[in-house]
């Protein structure tokens, strides 16, 4: 069997939903094995953030900054539950009555959680480089990793798109 494009299509599960049936989104497979990718980095930050507080210097730390610490700190745990929420109703509402209405809202979350994540991202550079290096260059590489995301996560996945390279 194949695509639409003369390429092979893959085998999927009994029941699953293939790009024959009018999916073009591929498999659910494939959206959880995404958030495998995104899950670690969401964890690993809100594991470095969950230190933060207990370390000496903390207390030091002038009050501007602990507030851009809670905002980076309840981002990335908000991206944390909701890359995970996919993955967690998935198996409780097992088996999926409307594969496409939750692929739909699996979706969903993953786009905010990513969103969320993304801003906890360029907010952690701030805090970290500010710390560090002062404030300009906190600021600027901040800046450089807000621009990065969006240029990598966002604007070339639709210019591919849109070209129809991908």
């Amino acid at each position: 069997m194949t695509t639409n494009e003369g390429v092979p299509a893959l085998e999927s599960a009994p029941g699953a939903a293939t790009a024959a049936d009018g999916d073009d989104d591929g498999d659910l497979t494939d959206m959880l094995g995404e958030l495998r990718v995104l899950l670690p980095s969401a964890q690993l930050l809100s594991a470095f953030l969950i230190t933060v507080p207990f370390s000496s210097g903390f207390a030091a730390v002038v009050a501007a900054e602990k507030g851009v610490f809670i905002a980076t700190f309840m981002l990335a745990v908000a991206s944390l539950v909701m890359l995970s929420a996919p993955a967690v109703q998935h198996r409780v509402i097992r088996p999926l009555i409307d594969r496409a209405h939750f692929k739909r809202l699996a979706t969903r979350q993953i786009v905010f959680g990513s969103i969320t994540l993304a801003l906890a991202l360029v907010l952690v550079t701030q805090l970290v480089l500010s710390a560090v290096f002062g404030h300009l260059l906190g600021n600027v590489a901040a800046g450089g990793i807000a621009v990065l995301i969006v240029l990598l996560w966002w604007v070339l996945p639709k210019v591919y798109r849109a070209r129809g390279r991908l």
